[in-house]
């Protein structure tokens, strides 16, 4: 079973090494009035890292008004 975990692992972090490779290069990113240059794979962590931020916060909010 510790085989297999190690084997998934090694996978998804090959996985991601591809997208990160594939996704360097810079785009614009536009939100309200401000325009920024950066690597893709940045806006996606970003992005990422933003949406499970909001979702733990609905979470919370959600369980504290069931109390």
């Amino acid at each position: 079973m510790k085989k297999i975990k190690i084997i998934a692992i090694l996978i998804l972090v090959c996985a991601l090494a591809v997208v990160i490779f594939q996704n360097r290069s810079p785009v614009q990113a536009h939100f309200l009035l401000i325009t920024v240059e950066m690597p893709v794979i940045l806006l996606l962590l970003l992005t990422a890292g933003l949406s499970f931020a909001l979702g733990l916060l609905a979470a919370l909010f959600r369980n504290s008004e069931g109390k």
